[in-house]
């Protein structure tokens, strides 16, 4: 018996459900941990007077990072974007730590005692940050750079989003000195925009064998 071509390649093709399900199971199982871990943190069950391993923080802990973990380390897999999980775990832990377990600052930025909660605050912002924008600046570099040298050059996409970051971190340390208004961001954003214009024209792209 004959087989047509639309036969020998239903055969060939492999089934598309199964490779999906891993992914959506990891998808899923984030979005439930990001859930509880900010149902935690809005709850009244979270006290900067508990004990650092008290059950409770311990639970806290461990939703953070299996967040980030799910979340973070399947786009540095698919997207081959080393370093990515480790920003966007360690990034998201410190931030929730502190918005969790932190006194909020009372006064400006140069007030010793709350110098380190805006440095820390900052320091969470801008890994958290620009991990959760690389996966989104390495996509569009590809599609807005026409040279293939640009479109992979994953330096150039994590320079971008550690900007991105930056530009966070630098409205807490604007709100601790009591100048967060718009000028000043708009000037910031100019800065950053201005220099990488500038890598763009003198920085070589990073070779990238695909």
């Amino acid at each position: 018996m004959s087989t047509t071509p639309n036969q020998k390649a239903a055969r060939l093709s492999p089934p598309p459900a199964p490779a999906r399900r891993p992914a959506l199971l990891a998808a899923v199982a984030a979005g439930l941990c990001w859930a509880c871990a900010l149902a935690a943190l809005l709850s009244a069950g979270l006290d900067a007077e508990q004990p650092l391993l008290a059950p409770a923080r311990v639970i806290f802990y461990a939703l953070v990072l299996a967040a980030g973990l799910l979340t973070f380390v399947p786009f540095q897999r698919r997207l081959g974007l080393p370093g990515l999980a480790l920003e966007g775990v360690a990034g998201s832990f410190l931030l929730l730590y502190t918005l969790a377990f932190v006194p909020p600052p009372t006064g400006w930025l140069l007030a010793l005692p709350d110098t380190p909660v805006y440095l820390i605050l900052a320091l969470g912002l801008f890994w958290s940050v620009a991990a959760a924008v690389l996966p989104l600046v390495h996509a569009a570099g590809r599609r807005i750079f026409r040279q293939r040298a640009r479109q992979y050059d994953l330096r150039r996409a994590r320079r971008q989003a550690h900007e991105i970051g930056a530009l966070v971190a630098l409205c807490v340390v604007l709100a601790g000195l009591r100048v967060l208004t718009p000028v000043p961001v708009v000037l910031l954003a100019l800065i950053l925009a201005i220099a990488e214009l500038l890598f763009l024209s003198f920085v070589e792209t990073e070779s990238v064998t695909r």
